[in-house]
């Protein structure tokens, strides 16, 4: 991996995303990544738009969360415990196109009192489930070309009965700098060393993820800044256009 200027996206094959990697060495690589995620609170980002939801439904029955691209499935995981610890009643699933990865989400995720569940889909090619209140999507569209960005949020706004959630990274240098130091404090896999600083080169700016829901039909979708350099799309499904509960 070599330095690049930030100007411009600079997509570089990730360790992760190679077919056939190595079991342990991907196991290793999530555990860092869920203890990464963990202490960059990226599930409360999520959780209150999802909490603001719940309440204007006030529906009596479980709210619907599907996590795309999830990956091991901690931050599913952890969604789900959030929410439930908050009092609001949710189902929480995943979808990956990893078998690999969907084992060891299904692995900490199955069962009571988690009961999320977890199958295999490619999020760009696989028809999405419509039958979920909410999409939400982290730490994926960076690695996607510009257009495989903008169809996958053209599926996830098609697909969403009310409300779709993408957390990223934020291309910057103080990105670069937290994911560098970050990923190698906080893991000893050699696969988020070289992931980290390379997923913040390939990540966009927040102009350009804007333009990027433009793109995809998410009219009127919101972006805030959250730490550590991620920023949150939030977009929600005109009411006129919602279907009923």
């Amino acid at each position: 991996m070599h330095w690049q200027p930030l100007g411009e996206r600079n997509r570089q094959p990730e360790w992760m995303d190679q077919d056939g990697i190595d079991a342990a060495a991907h196991g290793q690589a999530l555990q860092g990544l869920r203890r990464i995620n963990a202490i960059s609170g990226a599930v409360g980002c999520l959780f209150r738009p999802v909490q603001a939801l719940a309440v204007a439904l006030g529906s009596d029955r479980p709210l619907r969360i599907l996590d795309v691209a999830c990956g091991g499935g901690d931050n599913t995981i952890a969604l789900a415990e959030r929410c439930r610890r908050s009092g609001l009643a949710v189902q929480v699933d995943g979808c990956d196109r990893s078998a690999q990865a969907v084992a060891i989400a299904s692995g900490h995720g199955a069962g009571p009192p988690k009961g999320s569940s977890f199958f295999q889909a490619d999020v760009l090619v696989d028809p999405l489930p419509a039958d979920y209140d909410v999409m939400v999507c982290s730490l994926f569209l960076h690695h996607l070309e510009d257009t495989d960005a903008v169809e996958l949020l053209r599926r996830l706004g098609q697909s969403s009965r009310h409300l779709v959630l993408v957390n990223d990274l934020i291309r910057s240098p103080l990105g670069y700098g937290l994911a560098w130091v970050g990923c190698r404090l906080l893991s000893r896999s050699p696969i988020v060393h070289f992931d980290g600083p390379v997923s913040v080169q390939g990540a966009f700016r927040v102009d350009e993820a804007v333009d990027l829901a433009d793109r995809a039909g998410l009219r009127g979708a919101r972006l805030t800044r959250h730490w550590p350099e991620r920023f949150l799309l939030s977009w929600r499904r005109p009411e006129q256009a919602m279907e009923t509960p």
